[in-house]
């Protein structure tokens, strides 16, 4: 097999390249031309992990801007891989023998620390299967320094029956190249672009129709990018967009339309002249109204998608989070490591994201149990409600609470508990388990009281400090979530449980202020 395409000499800015001796150091061309001081021409790159020499200056002299203070190097031609065709690069994989090199690579140490050589029991046999290309249906490409299709026809021809592809760490930049290889592989479902840094469309969309996972984590997408993308993406059922600095999820937008409407009105008439004589008649006027329409519209994802991945991006509002109930299937969904989801950034706990995500049944790769769903609602509802009360305004930040309040015959402000007569919030007593974790406090078993859901941060921990015997103590308070990797600090001394939405069996560590 062979892909004639011709060799590729010169640089250009905005080009992706690697290292020669690394595939895995990627960058971005930000330069090419001389360098004062020095003879003839230079290349200067961005790299990706951030591990250059300087800021795109050298002696003082500026030749581009680097996203750091020490991304960006100079690098001479020869050093830099332009990349090669995906058919290159599964030829290079799996047709190309290990060294003899390689495979004195292969051992382990025994007991007493010698390397002892592994052989690799079927060997032949597998690599023999792995050069049958026309049996291969999945593929890993990953960091192999893929930076074009290759000729379109040869694709089809050479690899007809992949189903899962994953070009992870190359440098793919155009959409069209990744449209060429979908259009190519008629059996291709699943394909993994992450970490190739993807350029905005610029005129078509690519043919993804037959796509049903994708994965663009660290692609340098944006949301509406992924708008667009979504008209191509009709199978879709699993979308990954982790890592692109996505600030905001917007699935609806407004839209004013003017229309001119013609209305034709009839006027009869009847018209008494002397004589006792009346004249009858009718006439049509048209008349012309220009009216201006507000449409509101909801682009709906394909309705097969169950499982986005939202993570490690820049999201910071509930809009985008009540924006995510627009997916008609969601049930599977990560969003960690964005600020809204974390509350020592200012995000909310667990217990509010599973209140506004209604369909939710996995989060974060935790499940979301329907006891735990239910107390997270009911819970929900009782913050919502004990804010209202000063800023009646909230109530519009808050889409599912009516829908909860009537799932959980919560009338007003009176949640139920099971089958019983609803009663006041501020009612009641909460059975807490309060467990002690500071490092000086010693052994303490944990204590579970009934407290009024009045009860103050600033009085559960005095009421510690008596439970306890930690006079001598200042105290710092958490709850402890179920599902959530860290506990909730309870900072407000003057919040009530019923104000943190904190609901019967929860459970309050009590830890010591550190020095």
């Amino acid at each position: 097999m062979q892909d004639s395409l011709e060799p590729r000499h010169e640089f250009w800015v905005g080009q992706r390249v690697c290292a020669l001796s690394d595939p895995q150091r990627i960058g971005t061309v930000k330069y090419v031309g001389p360098i004062e001081g020095y003879s003839d021409t230079w290349v200067g790159v961005d790299w990706d992990n951030g591990e250059g020499k300087n800021d795109g200056s050298m002696n003082g002299v500026r030749y581009f801007h680097a996203k750091s203070d020490r991304s960006g190097s100079f690098v001479r031609p020869h050093n830099l891989n332009q990349g090669i065709s995906l058919l290159e690069a599964l030829e290079s994989r799996y047709k190309s023998d290990s060294t003899k090199d390689e495979e004195d690579e292969m051992y382990v140490l025994s007991t007493s620390n010698q390397r002892v050589s592994v052989q690799l029991l079927g060997k032949d046999q597998i690599q023999d299967k792995l050069r049958r290309f026309d049996e291969l249906t999945s593929v890993s490409l990953s960091y192999m320094g893929i930076s074009s299709p290759g000729i379109p026809s040869h694709i089809n021809n050479t690899v007809p029956n992949i189903k899962e592809l994953d070009l992870t760490g190359n440098l793919l930049s155009e959409w069209k190249d990744v449209g060429t290889i979908c259009e190519q592989l008629p059996a291709l479902r699943t394909i993994n672009l992450s970490n190739n840094l993807m350029s905005p469309y610029k005129t078509n969309l690519p043919i993804l129709k037959i796509i049903q996972v994708l994965v663009l984590n660290n692609t340098g997408v944006d949301w509406e990018q992924v708008e667009l993308l979504r008209q191509s993406l009709t199978t879709i059922e699993e979308l990954h967009i982790m890592g692109n600095n996505i600030s905001r999820i917007l699935v609806c937008y407004l839209s004013f339309v003017s229309i001119m409407v013609k209305y034709i009105i009839s006027l009869k008439y009847c018209l008494e002249v002397p004589g006792g004589i009346c004249i009858t008649g009718s006439t049509d006027f048209i008349l012309e109204l220009a009216i201006s329409i507000l449409l509101f519209f909801v682009p709906v994802f394909p309705p097969q998608i169950s499982a986005p991945a939202f993570g490690n991006n820049n999201i910071d509002d509930l809009a985008s989070i009540d924006s995510l109930n627009s997916f008609p299937n969601l049930v599977d969904i990560r969003l960690s490591e964005n600020p809204i989801t974390d509350p020592r950034r200012g995000g909310v706990p667990r217990f509010v994201l599973i209140a506004r995500l209604a369909k939710i049944q996995i989060l974060n790769g935790s499940e979301v149990t329907p006891r735990e769903r239910k107390d997270s609602e009911i819970r929900y509802v009782r913050l919502v409600i004990s804010r209202l009360h000063t800023s009646p305004e909230e109530i519009k930040q808050h889409p599912r609470l009516y829908e909860l309040k009537k799932i959980h015959g919560i009338e007003d402000e009176r949640p139920s508990s099971g089958t019983t007569v609803p009663q006041t919030i501020s009612s009641g007593l909460l059975s807490i388990t309060l467990n002690c974790v500071g490092a000086s406090m010693g052994e303490k078993p944990p204590l579970t009281k009934k407290l009024p859901a009045t009860t103050t941060v600033g009085k559960l921990k005095s009421l510690c400090e008596s439970f306890f015997k930690l006079k001598s103590m200042k105290l710092k308070l958490y709850l402890q979530e179920e599902g959530s990797p860290f506990p909730l600090m309870l900072d407000n001394d003057t919040s009530s449980l019923m104000d943190l939405g904190i609901g019967n069996d929860s459970t309050i560590l009590v830890d010591e202020e550190r020095s």
